[in-house]
């Protein structure tokens, strides 16, 4: 496993296989995180988009592991003077670089530059397509409060046709045994969800969905990507679509509310919601660390 470019092609003991190692990565004094496993390494995050949980988590998980780390943003970078993708990896990689963590507004980006670079590239999110370490920490964050993924029912609501999240935690949740339900609006909604994992079932009513769920994962409208598409008024969306009190109540007692943020409150979460006793957000985020100290672990020592 030389890179990490998407939840799909892992097979389910792949996938569990990470999970397990963030397990022990989450105990910062064990001595498999204190030994610097990755010293004498070097990391670029190369962001090309906005980030602030996962580019940082990037940086904490290599520097926790002894790595140096590098954060690169677009806007600094000679990208603004028309240099190419490519112009600029083959810069980097002739720097020395050991691992390249990418983030990209194209979909199928990191996959080009896997097959013209020597160094490791992770998949910080890439377009619409897939955010493999944002299912990856948000399966361990599940995991961990629920004990198991297999047989649960997860709701994922919100923007499902630009969101690079639903696509991998689709993929994911479905490979390890989980029922995923998807909901939105029918303009933010593939035309086939089967593109999103063969297990999927799609939700017009949100009510519906959510009912007996075990999980419920909020997405934001990306508008960045809307191009085009329609919706209401963010009123009307946040009546329809948003979490409260009231339409929690039809999940299970225990259930989780996830959301891979940033949030837009009083749009898919209110605060009372987003900050109650059923959210695990906050715990999302400190997974983000470990799962990425395990991915960064395994594509660099191979």
């Amino acid at each position: 496993m030389r890179h990490l470019l998407g939840i799909d092609g892992l097979s389910a003991n792949d996938i569990t296989s990470l999970l397990d190692e963030a397990t022990r990565y989450a105990h910062p004094h064990d001595p498999l995180v204190t030994r610097g496993v990755l010293r004498g390494k070097t990391i670029l995050n190369v962001f090309y988009e906005s980030s602030t949980r996962t580019r940082t988590s990037f940086e904490l998980a290599g520097k926790r592991l002894g790595a140096d780390v590098v954060n690169i943003a677009a806007s600094s970078s000679s990208v603004t003077k028309g240099e190419t993708l490519l112009d600029t990896v083959k810069n980097l990689e002739a720097m020395g670089s050991d691992a390249i963590v990418l983030r990209h507004a194209s979909s199928g980006a990191p996959h080009f530059v896997a097959r013209h670079t020597r160094a490791s590239i992770v998949n910080a999110g890439d377009g619409s397509h897939e955010h493999p370490t944002q299912a990856l920490l948000d399966a361990f964050t599940i995991r961990q409060r629920l004990g198991k993924l297999d047989g649960l029912v997860v709701v994922i609501c919100g923007d499902i046709l630009h969101s690079r999240v639903a696509r991998s935690n689709s993929l994911l949740l479905g490979a390890l045994g989980s029922e995923v339900r998807l909901c939105g609006p029918r303009t933010m909604m593939p035309r086939d969800p089967t593109v999103l994992g063969p297990t999927v079932r799609v939700f017009d009513r949100f009510d519906d969905a959510i009912e007996g769920a075990d999980v419920v994962m909020m997405l934001r409208i990306q508008n960045e990507r809307l191009a085009g598409a329609v919706m209401a008024t963010t009123r009307e969306y946040a009546r329809t679509f948003g979490l409260n009190e009231r339409r929690l109540r039809l999940a299970k007692p225990e259930a989780l509310v996830m959301h891979p943020g940033p949030i837009n409150r009083g749009v898919e979460l209110n605060n009372a919601v987003a900050d109650g006793a059923h959210s695990v957000i906050l715990e999302q985020v400190a997974a983000g660390v470990a799962v990425r100290c395990a991915v960064l672990a395994r594509v660099m020592l191979q």
